[in-house]
């Protein structure tokens, strides 16, 4: 008799939450996969491709952000890429295996001239058959909009930690600046791509409430990065105390019960990830990664190494459809095809 479908919530408490991490660990990640699989292949993965636009000399403070222009990280500022560069890059990644294309600019919010290039950047990455997706800090209603016309399919904008911890990681903008751009997001008709990032000093109930926050969105964000902390030098971050991977894979294994549908993306801070804690995330239900060998300024697995995890655990690549998957390895072809992303945030998504 098959499974019933998980109904989606738009209600949950923090109590409730807190309840679904307190699980014995079996228990959490036996019912995260039952969740995963009602709603998508168990064994297919969403691989995409993340390339730094626009790098560094970022005005936000981001206590983990190496492209903060409030620390020395020895992060050069370079100036916003040509169309045509990007599209060259988009073209590489497709031909790689990669269904979505993301572009980050390390912005506070970008200007008009510059919404302008990204809009055309869109148009043309679009053009090749891939998903596209942007991050480029606030959006007003109009610049939403604009994006949206274009044919932007997501934006990502992460709330990063809860409510209550986000005072201690950021003071140049606010919570509510982060929902409002998520609500100009939806409201232009775009797709939202929101998560956050663990390991920055918050407690297990940080965690829950920031969880709280994109699940008791309506609709759920349709991607939701879950990163771990890249420590990196010169940001106020860069010793903070490891956080431990089974509870890293808690919060996979929650969000994905409480946000079923939506695509869950092992993101930054999985070049320090051993096999087996990539292996128990996808196991939880993460169902989206980046690959290349640069994840922005950061160190992803190698392309190499990717492959040979996939034909472990006998994954493939997802298709561009949400829910079919493709019946072939995906392609990891040579690093040559990745772009240099080595002056990039490393969170941005």
């Amino acid at each position: 008799m098959p499974a019933t479908p998980h109904t989606q919530r738009h209600d949950w408490t923090l109590e409730e939450i807190q309840a679904l991490f307190d699980q014995p660990f079996n228990d959490l990640l036996f019912q995260a996969q039952r969740i995963h699989r009602q709603h998508f292949d168990a064994n297919a993965i969403q691989v995409a491709t993340l390339l730094s636009i626009k790098t560094g000399a970022c005005p936000e403070d981001c206590k983990y952000c190496p492209q903060s222009g409030h620390y020395n990280t020895g992060l050069g500022k370079e100036t916003l890429m040509d169309v045509d560069e990007v599209v060259a890059q988009a073209r590489a990644a497709k031909e790689a295996g990669a269904s979505r294309f993301c572009m980050g600019a390390a912005w506070r919010s970008p200007r008009q001239r510059d919404l302008q290039v990204v809009e055309a950047m869109v148009r043309e990455v679009k053009a090749l058959g891939l998903e596209t997706c942007v991050t480029l800090g606030m959006l007003g209603g109009d610049q939403a909009q604009r994006l949206a016309d274009a044919g932007l399919d997501y934006y990502n904008h992460n709330l990063d930690t809860s409510p209550e911890y986000y005072d201690e990681i950021i003071t140049t903008r606010s919570y509510a600046d982060r929902l409002d751009t998520l609500e100009h997001v939806r409201n232009a008709g775009m797709k939202i791509c929101s998560g956050g990032i663990l390991g920055l000093g918050e407690t297990p109930r940080d965690r829950a409430s920031m969880l709280q926050q994109l699940a008791n969105l309506t609709p759920h964000p349709e991607s939701v990065p879950i990163n771990m902390l890249v420590k990196v030098a010169g940001t106020p971050l860069e010793n903070a105390e490891d956080l431990d991977p089974i509870e890293f894979i808690r919060a996979i294994a929650v969000a994905r019960i409480m946000m079923p549908q939506s695509h869950v993306r092992l993101s930054a801070g999985r070049g320090e990830m051993s096999e087996s804690t990539q292996a128990l995330a996808f196991l939880a239900g993460a169902n989206s990664i980046f690959y290349g060998d640069k994840l922005l300024t950061t160190d992803n697995p190698e392309v190499n190494g990717d492959r040979q995890l996939f034909a472990k655990l006998g994954l493939h690549a997802e298709t561009l459809s949400l829910h079919d998957a493709a019946q072939t390895p995906p392609s990891f072809p040579h690093q040559a095809l990745y772009y240099d992303a080595t002056n990039a945030s490393a969170t941005l998504e």
